[in-house]
């Protein structure tokens, strides 16, 4: 059988000359010599290791031997009953001989026959295709084998072989192939013996013209048509950089990036492969080749053009014909494609196209047109050539159109760079160029708008495109050399159009009478024959014109270019617009649009949502927040009304059905990606064509009426309004869809016409991620659909995610000043914009930015915010709509990340008006921690030394912008600013750019200035850099924070004060973050400084102990180093903190860059955290001493005492013992003990003269502080000072009566409620200063001055803070009389039961016992290692251990209550109030609430203690702490026993246990007393001692463990000496101030903050406010009365009215901004309206006329808006 690799020989045969002879039968190569031989021996089948032979059988043989042999080796095989066999295992490519025997039965063998065969060679593998050109192809593969082996490939088409090649080597290329043709390539290896392998075959496909030079172009991954406009308009390293070209495949991108920016030098664009200049010598003959491919190499601009249309979807074809009419370049009309012969009517792409301009033949000299170009009635002349022609058409064409003095190339020609190129793709293109009018007879070539069309290529290869222009055109220009047979060509065109032939008569090939037979045929006349004779260009175009103008005058044969689609259609050629997607969106669109008569009319009853009631509403909502009509009505009613009229008016909106209209629009919208683009685009090109013919007149007499202001300003306003009202765009649908989806949203959750609006937002998000814009202001109603927008970007958010980092830039600048032609020149963007008028409001629009530059800028998008033009002050007097301004320039400039600030220069007087405005937002952005950057764009600016020059206007700039600032800074009570420079960082030279006019010349022919377009790229550039700037400053926002800042700079916008009505969530929470962690620093801080102070306190009270004696240091000497520690300790602890803060705003994250302008107010608290600490420091470390000194005094007196008892009872001992001689004085021992140790104790005290310590009259040292304190308060306090006795005050109850605690003047203007808030405060500080005095006499010390001066220090705090109520001298008089006699009784007590504790002789007879059990023992040599261990380790040990736990406590429980389960409660001041608020609304007791109000410190107090114990409450916790404390401890002892052990003390057992309390003396505070009688009279050996001591230290560790765990958690706060409660209140409590109006307490950071602030307000009548005439308590709201017309009096007004808008005059330190939202305060409106009987009984008023709103609030609601005002997630 034949294997895979053999081919039989009959197929073999056809390919392989000469094989056929050598096997074709056996008888030329073979003998026979006997007759039983197998005859006809032959190959079948030849392979590359086998060979098949096949033989006669004879009859009587049946078997067989085979011998085949090589050169190299010789086999013999034997077999039976075969005719046929396969030699298998040859050798490729080798010959051998075969010969075959029989072998008889008998075994007689005959001659045999033989036949040689060749077996084949192996084919070459690896056979494939290198390359592929467009008429060539590279074949490559692998061969193994001798050298002299050769190849034979053949190519084949269609089974005929076309070329052949024979080659030794491994490689072959075929050229002059045809392009886009399939070919078959075979390949055979032949052997020098002409044996031939199999063979092996490929396939290629040349490529076409247009694939080769898409590949060159690097566009082939985009062709057909998939290249869009976003990929174009995305933001990329290439758009921004200037690289140059360094291939082919930059080209296209070039051109693009160029035509985008609208530069006319975008057809010029090449590429150089090497940049280096090539010094080295020329070869003439060698270097020929060189040249000729440095001009291969480029590409002509057409080709580009023609490529990029192929590979271009509709929307990037029309945005380039677009942007090549803008600059007046040429636009495809027929596009050919080469590969498929077909060529393509490029309507849609010149759809959008329009043009303005002014023929000669209007009535109206200062008339014009505007129409899109394909709309447009023209005549069209056509230039085409017919063979080869001298003449450059396209260069004739350029001087016809131009006027001399302002020639620009419209189409490309041979002598323009990189024209004489030869065209690839580009033949049988047909451009279009127009010539427009001005109106300027003196300028213009024609009168009359013409169309010009110009093939591209020779006629007679492009029949169709002729034909086609031959139909469509007034007349057609054929241009040629040489007429010859060709002429039947033009005389077989029936068409309508003039024929005019042109020739150049200096051309050898020019045959006169050939011309003459053709124009016969024709029937031309002479005029239609144009000859160029040796006359110069500029004649020869003078007779084309004169044609031309000709044909204007006497035939009106003009088309529509849009209706030329029949004769494309009738010709074959393929229109555009006809593929299904652009049908169905044009049927849509017609459909929408076609019964559109009456602008106003179609917009009142197709989207009526957006008329009056949306306006309507938008007056409303700013009415709610500016409250101006309010007049005498309670605000609070007030506010309700206005409430239940929105609920009405989004009634009424629900009522209305969707229209047929907008359903049949939102319908289009939903369908495919495309078609909804086309959709789109229909839809506003639609529109547009509406709306032009009233916008464009009406535009031009509002710019006309404006410049004469004064005398016009009725007409302006009407004229305003009907731009107004005949405006209709794509955005009043999307504005409609708004509407209705707000309106839906009102409306209950589970009705079916809620549900059917809720796809919407998400249509819109889909849109804006296309390209779309949307709309964020509304300019009509000067209004934001917040819902809307908010649902709209939260869709957007979750399509994108997680690439959701955005950087913002806006557009400012007055009304016609380019800025939208600025944004589309620089990103492209196209704002959907009705035609003829400028934007109204603001829109945004996303632009996507691409990986490689994505690092750069930190973001994913840019969005681009254009807004309407602001008006002048006068202009905006008209509409008013100066307030509108403002509140637009604010958004748009807190929103942005760049700022663009657009001046035209020949606008300079309005100039000086618009920059207020925008002054007037940055200086908001700076007060609200935005910091935007500003770039200014001067327009219009000609001169090219224009910066230079500049240099004055810059000055005269900054001028005005100070002088704003300052004018800004007035109008926002923020005098700190002079300088546009104090607001916001600013360099005249590098924040400046000049931008030449957009036109070069005069329009309508003039290009686009190609100045502009570069000044703008590199405005662009800039801004790209400056945006990789501002992410360094900050992490940029996302989408979801963009639409929190829209969130809250609208609702401060709504109200007149901005910068005191801004609120923002992101802004909040930055804050909170810092708060908390300042919190955490400041916590870390005082922990710090308590431990320290422990120590420092620990030390003075074992100083004697633990000095050596060779220390001459005292206690003073001792003061004096720990105040220097102190300070070294504060100094490290504040640098750390300030470290902390520093890196704190040094990193990117978490939006630190908002709360910037807190920092300094945290400095601030850093610094007086420091200084307070210091201050308390130094007074508690002099006090601890000079109360150590007291007791030093008193402890030497005890000492004395001992002593001298020691001395006593030893002496009495060495008695006993000389007599102890007889048995009976031993046998009486003990009795005699006991009498002689009473005899000689009893001596000793009579000895001793100490009478007790002397009892001072602390009555006295007190009101000799109280005089001390109060002797600035004049003579009236001083008399009554000099009469006090302290000893009657105090007693009994404190009460305040106004007619004696205000001061006298204005007595009888306040109400009654004041009385009750000094006796609140009165109480409050009663409380206060008890607890300390509690404190105080905890310590169990004697009385020192410093506690009664703390005490008055805390009550003069607090009237400090208070001094806003208004009372006098003898109210604080009265108030510390009664404190310090109430203080006094305590301190007196105490101070005497110190004495009493403390009398040495008491103190004696305390321990005589153990004095007597020492005695009997040392009398009887008893060992007392064990009892005195004992009693060292009870008396001494255990209570320093008990006071060591208790004073490392304090700060542990405070630091798990900051960081365990409660850390959110106490992480901040605002989440604290937050935390109280919360569990009040949850309780729901009318009790807890009033002491909330009323006594907000106690109850905070309260709240913390209650926090504290449910957290300790199971004593598992707590314990845990304990446990770790005491282990520590008592480690530490054991070390220390064990390390005094090793020393070796002189003083024996005393020596010992003085070491252990010297090296114990840092942390430990031994009791003296007990530490004394311990070392008396003892006479332990020290080795077992120490091991009583360990063994007794162990058993007190249980007994302690044992005696904590028994102790309440509420026992263990108080004995502890940092009071957790305490040191967690002055953490939430902060500055202790509250609202000036409703008692809200400030929960701003730190404690120096500038401005105090509370995230919810209150109903005043909750704080007790009433109205004066019907006692009704008060149910306004400050957050709402400070931007009302309501007034207020106080004691700060000398109670004359004041209004609250400005509050700020009385209150400068109070910042109340607008509740966030209207919902913001339903809590407290809960409270009041559920509790409203209770508080009036609670405060003796009548019930509050609670507003109707208020008492639908649930409980519910309350809790939301509680989470929303402390922006809880």
């Amino acid at each position: 059988m034949a294997g895979p690799g053999d081919e039989k020989f009959a197929d073999a045969s056809k390919y392989l000359e000469g094989e056929h002879q050598t096997f074709s039968s056996g008888e030329h190569a073979v003998e026979s010599y006997q007759k039983e031989d197998a005859s006809k021996l032959q190959v079948l089948l030849i392979g590359t290791s086998s060979v098949t032979l096949a033989w006669d059988k004879p009859d009587n043989v049946s078997t067989f031997e085979l011998t085949y042999c090589s050169l190299t080796s010789t086999k013999t095989s034997t077999f039976t009953n075969a005719s046929t066999i396969e030699v298998e295992d040859l050798c490729p490519g080798t010959e051998y001989t075969f010969k075959l025997v029989s072998v008889s039965e008998n075994g007689e063998r005959s001659v045999g026959v033989k036949v040689t065969a060749c077996t084949r060679p192996v084919p070459p593998k690896n056979f494939k295709v290198e390359s592929v050109g467009t008429t060539s192809v590279s074949l490559i593969w692998d061969a193994f084998g001798s050298e002299e082996n050769t190849f034979h490939i053949a190519c084949s088409q269609n089974g005929r072989n076309i070329q052949e090649e024979i080659t030794k080597s491994r490689t072959v290329v075929f050229c002059d192939l045809s392009p886009g043709k399939k070919y078959s390539f075979y390949i055979t290896k032949v052997l020098p013996n002409d044996n031939r392998s199999k063979e092996t075959v490929t396939y290629a496909q040349t490529k076409t013209n247009i694939q080769s030079l898409l590949q060159d172009l690097g566009l082939e991954k985009y062709y057909p048509n998939k290249l869009s406009l976003s990929d174009v308009l995305q933001i990329e390293k290439r758009s921004v950089t200037d690289e140059p070209a360094q291939s082919l495949s930059s080209l296209p991108w070039l051109f693009l990036k160029k035509l985008m920016m609208v530069n006319v030098t975008a057809r010029g664009v090449k590429y150089s492969s090497d940049e280096s200049e090539d010094l080295s010598s020329l070869d003439l003959y060698n270097d020929t080749f060189d040249f000729l491919n440095d001009q291969n190499s480029s590409v002509n601009p057409i080709d580009i053009v023609s490529a990029l249309f192929l590979c271009s979807d509709g929307f990037l074809q029309q945005e380039m014909a677009s942007k090549m009419s803008m600059c007046q370049f040429s636009v495809p009309l027929l596009l050919p494609n080469s590969d498929t012969q077909q060529c393509m009517f490029m309507l849609w792409a010149m759809r959008d196209i329009v043009k303005k301009f002014r023929p000669h033949s209007l009535s109206d000299p200062k008339g014009f047109v505007e129409e899109r170009i394909v709309r447009f009635k023209l005549p069209l002349v056509s230039f085409v050539r017919l063979g080869d022609c001298s003449i450059s058409k396209s260069q004739i064409l350029n001087k016809l159109l131009s006027n001399p003095q302002q020639y620009h190339d419209i189409f490309v020609h041979r002598d323009m760079d990189c024209g004489d190129i030869p065209r690839k793709i580009s033949n049988g293109l047909v451009e279009m160029g127009w010539y427009l009018p001005c109106g300027n007879k003196n300028i213009d070539v024609f009168p009359e708008p013409l169309a010009f069309a110009n093939l591209r290529g020779d006629i007679r290869t492009f029949e169709t495109q002729y034909s086609f222009l031959c139909q469509a055109s007034t007349a057609v220009f054929v241009f040629f050399d040489n007429l010859d047979t060709n002429y039947k060509l033009l005389t077989n065109q029936h068409a309508k159009s003039q024929f005019f032939l042109v020739g150049n008569v200096q051309r050898k090939t020019f045959d006169l009478e050939q011309l003459k037979r053709t124009a016969f045929e024709m029937s031309l006349k002479k005029n239609n024959i144009i000859l160029k004779t040796n006359q110069n260009d500029a004649n020869f175009v003078k007779n084309l014109h004169s044609s031309i103008n000709h044909i204007i005058n006497n035939h009106a044969n003009k088309a529509r270019l849009e209706e030329m689609d029949t004769i494309a259609h009738e010709l074959g050629i393929l229109v555009d617009e006809d593929i299904q997607e652009c049908q169905n969106a044009k049927n849509n669109a017609h459909v929408l649009t076609k019964n559109i008569q009456d602008t106003l009319q179609f917009k009142e009853k197709q989207l009526p949502l957006q008329g009056k009631i949306w306006k309507d509403l938008a007056k409303l909502e700013k009415e709610e927040c500016r409250l101006r009509k309010a007049g005498d009505q309670n605000i609070e009613t007030y506010k309700s009304d206005l409430q239940i009229k929105k609920t009405e008016l989004r009634k009424q909106q629900s009522k209305y059905d969707i229209s047929e209209t907008m359903s049949c629009f939102v319908s289009a919208l939903s369908s495919s990606n495309q078609e909804r683009s086309y959709f789109l685009k229909w839809m506003r090109m639609n529109l547009d064509n509406l709306s032009r013919k009233n916008l464009s007149s009406l535009r031009e007499q509002y710019k006309e009426k404006c410049q004469q202001l004064l005398e016009n300003k009725e007409e302006i306003a009407q004229l305003d309004q009907q731009i107004s009202n005949s405006s209709l765009g794509i955005e009043h649908f999307l504005r409609e869809m708004g509407q209705l989806y707000e309106a839906a949203v009102s409306l209950p959750e589970n009705l079916e016409s809620r549900q059917q609006m809720l796809h919407l937002p998400r249509l819109c998000a889909e849109l804006m991620l296309n390209g779309f814009p949307l709309e964020l202001v509304d300019g009509d109603a000067s209004n934001i659909p917040l819902r809307w927008v908010s649902d709209v970007l939260q869709y957007l958010n979750s399509l994108v995610q997680p690439n959701n980092k955005i950087m913002v830039v806006t557009v400012l600048g007055v009304q016609s000043t380019g800025k939208s032609t600025l944004l589309n020149t620089m990103f492209g963007v196209q704002f959907a914009v009705s035609s003829g008028r400028c934007t109204r409001g603001a829109f945004m629009q996303l632009i996507k930015v691409t990986e490689d530059i994505k690092t750069k800028l930190g973001c994913d998008y840019l969005v681009i915010i254009d807004t309407e033009g602001l008006k002048s002050p006068e202009l905006a007097k008209l509409d008013d709509s100066h307030e509108h301004d403002n509140e637009l320039a604010t958004l748009v400039v807190g929103l942005s990340d760049i700022t663009i600030i657009n001046i035209a220069m020949e606008n300079s007087t309005e100039m000086k008006d618009i920059l207020q405005i925008v002054v007037h937002a940055f200086l908001r952005m700076k007060e609200i921690g935005k910091k935007p950057s500003c770039q200014f764009v001067h327009q219009n600016v000609a001169d090219v030394s224009a910066h230079d020059k500049n240099m004055r206007d810059r000055k005269l700039l900054l001028e005005q912008l100070n002088e704003m600032t300052e004018a800004a800074a007035k109008m926002e009570n923020k005098k700190d600013y002079k300088m546009f420079t104090d607001v916001m960082e600013y360099d005249p030279e590098t924040c400046n750019w000049y931008i030449p006019g957009l036109w070069h010349g005069n329009p309508p022919m003039a290009p686009v200035n190609a100045g502009y377009s570069e000044a703008v790229y590199e405005l662009k550039k800039n801004m790209i850099d400056v945006i990789g700037k501002c992410k360094l400053k900050t992490s940029g926002n996302n989408i979801t924070e963009f639409l929190e800042w829209t969130k809250s700079l609208w609702n401060a916008v709504k109200y007149e004060n901005f910068i005191f009505s801004f609120r923002n969530s992101l802004v909040a929470d930055a804050y909170m973050k810092l708060c908390a962690e300042f919190h955490k620093w400041e916590w870390s801080f005082k922990k710090d400084m308590h431990s320290w102070l422990t120590v420092a306190e620990t030390r003075v009270s074992n100083f004697e102990m633990v000095k050596l004696k060779s220390d001459k240091s005292d206690l003073k000497d001792l003061l004096c180093k720990m105040k220097q520690e102190a300070v070294t300790k504060l100094d490290s602890l504040e640098k750390t903190t300030m470290e902390n803060l520093s890196k704190y705003f040094e990193q990117t994250e978490g939006h630190v860059y908002l709360v910037e302008k807190y920092k300094e107010d945290f400095v601030s608290s850093v610094k007086s955290l420091r200084r307070e600490t210091e201050s308390s420091l130094r007074t508690h470390l002099e006090a601890t001493v000079e109360i150590r000194r007291g007791m030093n005094n008193l402890d030497n007196i005890k000492k004395t005492f001992t002593d001298t008892m020691e001395k006593k009872v030893l002496g009495l001992l060495e008695e006993l013992r000389k007599t102890n001689s007889s048995k009976s004085v031993a046998h009486m021992t003990d009795e005699q003990l006991d009498r002689n140790f009473g005899q000689i104790w009893q001596e000793t005290i009579n000895e001793l003269s100490f009478n007790g310590l002397k009892r001072k009259n602390i009555f006295d040292f007190v009101l000799w502080q109280l005089r001390a304190n109060m002797k600035q308060k004049g003579s009236y306090v001083a008399e009554q000072l000099s009469t006090a006795n302290l000893k009657t005050c105090g007693n009994g109850v404190f009460k305040v009566t106004k007619e004696v605690f205000y001061k006298r003047w204005f007595k009888r203007m306040i109400n009654d409620n004041s009385a009750v808030d000094l006796q609140n405060l009165a109480d409050s500080i009663i409380q206060t200063c008890s607890q300390l005095v509690q404190e105080k006499t905890a310590t169990l010390l004697d009385y020192h001055d410093a506690y009664i001066q703390e005490i008055l220090h805390k009550i003069d705090e607090r009237f400090m803070s208070n001094k806003n109520m208004g009372f006098s001298d003898e109210f604080e008089l009265s108030l510390k009389l009664h404190i310090c006699g109430m203080s006094a009784k305590v301190f007196q007590d105490m101070h005497d039961h110190f004495i009493k504790a403390n009398d040495p002789r008491r103190c004696l007879d305390q321990y005589k016992n153990k004095y007597h059990n020492d005695f009997k023992d040392l009398f009887h040599d008893r060992d007392q290692c064990q009892r005195k261990a004992e009693e060292f380790t009870t008396l001494c040990l255990m209570p320093a251990v008990q006071a060591f736990v208790y004073n490392s406590l304090g700060p542990d429980i405070v630091d798990k209550m900051l960081h365990g389960k409660n850390a959110f409660q106490f992480s901040t001041r605002a989440f604290f109030q937050y935390s109280l608020l919360k569990q009040l609304l949850i309780e729901d007791n009318f009790e807890q609430y009033v002491k909330y109000i009323s006594t907000y410190e106690d109850f905070a107090k309260g709240w913390i203690l209650d926090q504290i114990t449910k957290q300790f409450s199971n004593h598992h916790e707590v314990s845990e702490l304990e446990d770790r404390h005491l282990r520590g401890i008592i480690k530490e002892i054991l070390e220390v026993v064990k390390m005094a052990q090793n020393k070796t003390n002189e003083d024996g057992i005393k020596g010992f246990i003085q070491c252990i309390c010297r090296m114990l003396g840092q942390k430990l505070v031994i009791p003296k007393d007990a530490l004394e009688t311990v070392m008396v009279l003892n006479n332990a050996s020290q080795e077992p001692f120490a091991n009583w001591i360990i063994k007794s230290v162990e058993e007190m560790e249980q007994t302690l463990k044992e005696q904590l765990k028994r102790v309440d958690i509420q026992i263990k706060l108080k004995m502890l000496k940092m009071k957790p409660q305490d040191e967690l209140f002055k953490q939430v409590f902060g500055c202790g101030k509250q609202c000036p109006f409703c008692r809200a307490p400030c929960e701003a950071g730190g404690k120096a903050h500038t401005e105090h602030c509370a995230s919810v307000h209150r109903p005043k009548g909750l704080g007790q406010m009433r109205y004066e005439d019907d006692e009704k308590l008060v149910t306004n709201i400050c957050s709402t009365d400070v931007h009302s017309e309501v007034q207020f009096k106080c004691y700060q007004t000398y109670y004359k009215y004041h209004p609250y808008k400005r509050y700020r005059e009385i209150f400068p330190d109070w910042h109340i901004p607008a509740d966030a939202s209207i919902q913001a305060s339903d809590y407290w409106k809960y409270v009041m309206a559920r509790f409203n009987t209770k508080f009036a009984k609670e405060y003796s008023a009548r019930s509050a006329d609670i507003p109707l709103t208020w008492k639908s609030i649930t409980k519910k609601q309350a809790e939301n808006s509680l989470n929303e005002s402390f922006n809880i997630k």
